[in-house]
């Protein structure tokens, strides 16, 4: 009787990731979009050579993990990695609001004023 080999326990993650439970750069969360630098090179780790080919457009981080079918903690790894030597680049989300882009009171009395005359 032949044992099966469960393809998504994990062991399976455990070999992907080289025991690591965690990448270097803790900043990229899901919306993170990846971008290929270069092509894959023989003998790189199947999971990295799959990203790099998906990744000729900008992709997601969440988009990534979903088409590998892996955890996205998981694929924050390999990302690392693939980060650290250069393969593909991260383009980080713009953010805007009051948070990140200070607006002054005058132009804020401005649209009030403006709203008000509707």
């Amino acid at each position: 009787m032949s044992r099966s080999i469960d393809r998504e326990g994990p062991d399976r993650f455990y070999v992907i990731t080289s025991g690591r439970s965690r990448g270097g750069d803790e900043a990229l969360d899901s919306v993170t979009l990846i971008v290929t630098e270069s092509d894959p090179t023989p003998g790189m780790q199947s999971e990295h050579a799959r990203i790099l080919q998906m990744c000729r457009r900008p992709m997601a981080v969440v988009e990534i993990a979903a088409r590998l079918e892996l955890p996205v903690t998981v694929v924050r790894i390999l990302l690392t990695d693939l980060l650290d030597a250069g393969y593909v680049t991260a383009r980080h989300p713009v953010t805007t609001g009051s948070a990140t882009v200070p607006v002054s009171p005058a132009v804020l009395e401005k649209v009030l004023v403006a709203l008000h005359n509707l």
